[in-house]
This record gives structure tokens, sequence and C-alpha cells, in this order.
């Protein structure tokens, strides 16, 4: 885990990212077979990024099931949004942006 943030987010935000995260790990756990599992989070430029990355065996479906879909949503409620790469064999790289004032 790599969080350098030079204050918090307002809490529902900050409320928002974290579940946002939590379910990209728990998605790590459950499906991706990985040995190793990063997040990543910055403040630039009005965005709050974060990146959980795994060294799965890749092929994440955001159509799939629900996961990928609520972090989209959960992120949708503040402008935000997801980039997921998942090629078969891996990595698996999901990328969130907040826009954030800090």
């Amino acid at each position: 885990m790599d969080v350098d943030l030079p204050a918090r987010p307002d809490l529902p935000l900050e409320s928002a990212a974290y579940f946002a995260v939590a379910e990209a790990l728990t998605n790590v756990i459950r499906h991706s077979r990985a040995h190793h599992g990063s997040v990543f989070s910055r403040h630039a430029a009005g965005l709050l990024t974060m990146v959980v990355t795994d060294d799965g065996r890749g092929g994440a479906d955001p159509t799939a099931g629900t996961g990928l879909r609520g972090i989209e949503r959960r992120l949708a409620a503040f402008d935000g949004t997801l980039v997921l790469s998942s090629p078969p064999g891996g990595p698996t790289i999901i990328t969130m942006e907040l826009p954030c004032a800090l």
C-alpha cells in the first residue's frame, strides 16, 4: 500500500474511495488467483487517483458480475471514473479517479 495525500477528503468522498478500493481488493482475493496486490493513491490536479493492481490471471470482466459495476456506480455518484486493464494472463490494473479538492 502506497498512499500519499496532503489531507483527508470530505467524509462522503472518503467513504466512496474507501469502499471502491475495498471492493477492488475483494475482487483480487476472490477471483484473480494473485500472489501479490497493491494499492496506490495520490492527489494531483484536482483528482484523487487510486490504483489497485494484482499479478493474477487477468480477464476481469465488468459485465460478468456486480463488483466492478458497483465500483463504477459508487464512483459515478461523485463524477468519478473507473478504467480497467485486465488482459488474459494478467496483470489486472484498476484505475479509479474522483474529482477532489484537498
